[in-house]
């Protein structure tokens, strides 16, 4: 009897139709060898950034016409954005690592076929049910997409325009994220709840054309053992039971002991991730990443800022509604912090000094946020105050953010740029969780809504945040050889 033969992987890849679907292809020569051809990755990037930021946005406009069509409590609708928020936190960092090993560009397409494809299928769905299971998948998707976002951006940009180069991907963001009230809100009442999803489509068939032919091969890559699975569901326990403890102590029907339950659960859930991520051969995430002191303090510095930024999404449409102003009017004033962001993003290199490291450019923005933050604390809570702080605030905000992403990326190795990107967006996601659920936190615990005294809770709620992000910029004594060590090479670009 003859023995079988074994089938090289190479050879497999080799094949016609599985080669395209498994390997990354080269630009074509044109583009690669254009000056500016790293403008045109990030560009491409900017595609994703700006969906990411306008789906976060826009789909609680949906809520309304979710329980009136769908016959729901607010409690289930609300599930449409937390299942999507749950599973893209916990498969960023999964995202990258795959990503670091078989290829980033590779991952970031199919991430935005699926987000494409699942966002057509919410637009047909025919019950809540299927609607957050399909919102799983999307989130799946954009997991895929945000954990090499950042990292498409860092090998693709030469070192000196890397904080230009994010500069332009956070002003992608901050415009999805401004226009996502304005289009929700005219999709929603002119056209229903389920051209919300569907809007997406045509965005994501441009990505998928424009990443194939202008984006980069990846270079440096990580040799993987395996991927651990056991990780995979500790962290996904340890994320969900925090974030349900916050949700559920905003105001969900469970009893206290149930609150404390998902708590003692996360963290429980979080130590034994630890412990696995030490000891397994093919850890989910490398923990001597965040032994590199500017790596720990960035990413707290990274979760602070988005919560900030996320924070008035909910405050503002609450306090505003309370006292009589349309969805509108709310959306309108909401926009001075996106608007502050894009334009300190990607014109605060022409402002501030060019000898400013980045650390500088972290504390002058988070001075500037934490002072505007900290004026809601006292000044009226009226439109002709909240436009100007809200302004000012994102101004802070887009100073601080490519600085501190640029600082992050700077001390990892190119070869882990996929998981430090990864890293970059799930602190960027559970800021952005961490803002919402703590802001009506706090709004509940003030009993009232959206008056006066419950906003002044909330702000005390972002003015701490501030004060975290500030503090995580301040400088690091005696940067050790570690530090040294995880800056490694620079980023390089593929072909």
């Amino acid at each position: 009897m003859t023995a079988r033969a074994k089938v090289h992987p190479s050879a497999i890849r080799r094949l016609p139709v599985l080669s395209v679907l498994t390997s990354e292809r080269a630009r074509p020569e044109g583009i690669r060898s254009r000056p500016n051809a790293w403008w045109l990755a990030v560009v491409t990037v900017c595609f994703g950034a700006f969906m990411g930021q306008l789906d976060a946005s826009i789909v609680t406009l949906t809520y309304g016409g979710l329980r009136s069509g769908f016959h729901a409590s607010l409690a289930a609708v609300e599930w449409v954005s937390l299942a999507y928020l749950l599973t893209l936190v916990t498969l960023l960092v999964p995202a990258g690592r795959l990503a670091d090993a078989h290829g980033r560009k590779l991952l970031y397409l199919y991430g935005f076929g699926v987000f494409t494809l699942a966002s057509v299928a919410c637009g047909f769905a025919p019950s809540l049910v299927l609607l957050v299971i399909f919102r799983v998948v999307q989130a799946a998707g954009a997991a895929m997409m945000q954990a090499n976002s950042v990292a498409l951006v860092t090998t693709s940009a030469p070192r000196e325009r890397m904080r230009v180069a994010l500069g332009v991907q956070g002003a992608a963001q901050a415009l999805g994220l401004a226009l996502g009230p304005t289009v929700g809100g005219a999709l929603v009442s002119g056209l229903g709840w389920r051209w919300v999803f569907w809007v997406n489509v045509p965005v994501g068939l441009v990505a998928l054309v424009s990443g194939h032919y202008l984006l980069p091969r990846t270079r440096a890559r990580t040799r993987t053992a395996g991927f651990d699975l056991a990780g995979l569901g500790l962290l996904a326990v340890a994320t969900t039971g925090a974030l349900l403890g916050v949700s559920a102590a905003s105001g969900l029907d469970l009893p206290g002991w149930c609150v404390g339950g998902l708590f003692v659960i996360a963290a429980g859930a979080g130590w034994a991730f630890v412990r696995r991520q030490r000891r397994t051969a093919a850890p989910l995430l490398d923990l001597d990443l965040l032994r590199v002191r500017a790596v720990a303090s960035g990413l707290v510095g990274a979760l602070s800022g988005y919560l900030v930024l996320f924070g008035p999404l909910v405050l503002v449409p609450v306090l505003l509604t309370a006292r009589g102003s349309s969805e509108l009017t709310a959306g309108t004033v909401l926009t001075a912090l996106p608007a502050g962001f894009a334009l300190a993003a990607t014109g605060g290199d022409r402002l501030l000094p060019r000898a400013l490291t980045d650390r500088g450019r972290c504390l002058v923005g988070a001075g500037v946020f934490a002072v505007a933050v900290a004026a809601l604390l006292v000044v009226p809570l009226t439109l002709a105050w909240l436009v100007p702080v809200l302004a000012v605030t994102g101004l802070g905000l887009g100073t601080f953010t490519p600085a501190n992403n640029t600082m992050i990326m700077g001390a990892i190795p190119a070869r882990s740029s996929g998981t430090g990107g990864g890293l970059v967006n799930m602190a960027r996601g559970l800021g952005t969780a961490l803002g919402v659920a703590l802001v009506t936190l706090a709004l509940h615990l003030a009993g009232d809504g959206g008056t006066a005294t419950g906003a002044r809770w909330a702000a005390l709620v972002l003015t701490a945040a501030s004060a975290v992000a500030l503090l995580s910029a301040a400088p690091l004594p005696g940067r050790g050889a570690s530090a040294r060590r995880a800056n490694g090479p620079g980023p390089t670009a593929g072909g």
